[in-house]
């Protein structure tokens, strides 16, 4: 069965950085897009970020575009979002999810989160 792992949070000041990874099992990892979701009781769900079934694009939510990178490596079934200039903002449980196509949009599994608390 499916199975996305997540792993990184933590707590880190305004400016910090923080690397989240996410290994996935269960399925082809290589077919599929691979995105980042985060959750907030304020905000709900919000899209953070998204690759292709093979790394080669990528796409993010505007207010971290510049600071955020996601990355893959199909190799070992692992995707990262390195999240740099952290802002308070920022702060939410993080999942990663498995795209339906080889492209970034629907997701259809989710893992249960890493939480990233950024506070002074």
């Amino acid at each position: 069965q499916v199975q996305l792992r997540e792993s990184g949070g933590g707590w880190t000041q305004p400016g910090g950085s923080l690397r989240l990874s996410c290994a996935a099992s269960g399925f082809t990892f290589s077919r599929y897009a691979m995105s980042w979701v985060r959750q907030t009781p304020g905000k709900g769900l919000e899209w953070v970020s998204g690759i292709y079934a093979d790394g080669s694009d990528t796409h993010y939510l505007s207010s971290v575009k510049g600071r955020f990178t996601i990355s893959r490596d199909n190799a070992k079934n692992m995707v990262y979002l390195q999240m740099n200039n952290l802002r308070p903002e920022d702060s939410a449980l993080y999942h990663c999810a498995k795209g339906v196509y080889s492209v970034p949009g629907e997701t259809d599994y989710w893992g249960q989160g890493t939480q990233v608390t950024v506070s002074s």
